[in-house]
């Protein structure tokens, strides 16, 4: 049986938030299933380059990535990863320096996207 896609809502600023919706889209891909992520207002200013957090340093002395290489590695993935327009204007962030692979959207066109079998969980 296939598993239903995981929709992923961020909504602030929190690198801690972004570094969990990164891991569960991450586990749900090797689970064989498919994940989204949509950085809705001020979470889009997490994706502001270096994309960082000030724990960086403590999650490599674990042996995790950082917070960068996790986001590069949930692209390469597959996670399918969407920006608010209106939250990239508010970080100040010029859509032509965001990785290729982000799409620029809305919450109406995220939420068109969640289908009724989709599990859609908010960060």
């Amino acid at each position: 049986m296939s598993r239903p896609p995981l929709a992923l809502l961020l909504v602030s600023a929190d690198p801690a938030r972004l570094r969990a919706a990164l891991t569960l889209g991450r586990a749900e891909i090797a689970l064989g299933g498919a994940a989204s992520i949509f950085l809705q207002g001020e979470a889009a200013a997490l994706l502001k380059s270096p994309i960082a957090d000030p724990r960086d340093t403590a999650w490599a002395a674990a042996g995790e990535p950082t917070l960068a290489a996790l986001f590069d590695e949930a692209l390469d993935d597959g996670i399918a990863v969407s920006l608010c327009q209106s939250g990239l204007a508010m970080a100040g962030i010029e859509a032509s320096v965001l990785d290729p692979r982000i799409v620029l959207t809305g919450p109406i066109a995220f939420l068109s996207n969640v289908g009724d079998e989709m599990r859609l969980l908010t960060l």
